[in-house]
């Protein structure tokens, strides 16, 4: 069962711990970078993903003040919980979450390189939508999930 639990505290440390596999660290920022960024991103969540007691991820999600939509910045299941399906259940258990929300947008976006064609298969499977490389992107690709 995937639930969430804010940032805090008592699990900070166990959260900065968290490693992806060598070949993905190019695709996403450090879990201490994104709960260190999260201080200063108003409207913005950080989260650690677990499976009962077990931490087995890290999620950073919320309403971006640049286009009044929902984003998830960072989402990332640790190397020796990958490939059991936790990130599909997490995943679209963030979709779900956000989905319940009052101030839900009409779409939920996301970014990531194109070259990680692990995220890429898993944002299609949930749904997600590629809109293409926007100038403002950094040169990653864009999708969006529809509600």
């Amino acid at each position: 069962m995937i639930t969430f639990q804010a940032i805090d505290k008592t699990n900070w440390q166990e959260c900065i711990n968290l490693k992806l596999k060598k070949e993905q660290e190019q695709f996403i920022a450090s879990n201490l970078y994104s709960i260190a960024q999260v201080q200063f991103l108003e409207r913005f969540e950080a989260k650690a993903i677990y499976d009962e007691q077990q931490m087995v991820g890290f999620t950073l999600f919320g309403l971006d003040s640049d286009d009044g939509n929902y984003w998830i910045y960072r989402f990332m299941i640790d190397e020796r919980f990958q490939g059991r399906g936790y990130g599909t259940a997490a995943f679209n258990s963030i979709i779900d979450h956000i989905r319940q929300r009052e101030d839900r947008t009409e779409v939920l976006m996301i970014s990531y390189a194109p070259t990680n064609e692990q995220a890429r298969r898993l944002y299609a499977k949930a749904g997600f939508t590629e809109l293409g490389i926007m100038p403002w992107s950094n040169g990653e690709v864009v999708a969006k999930y529809s509600f």
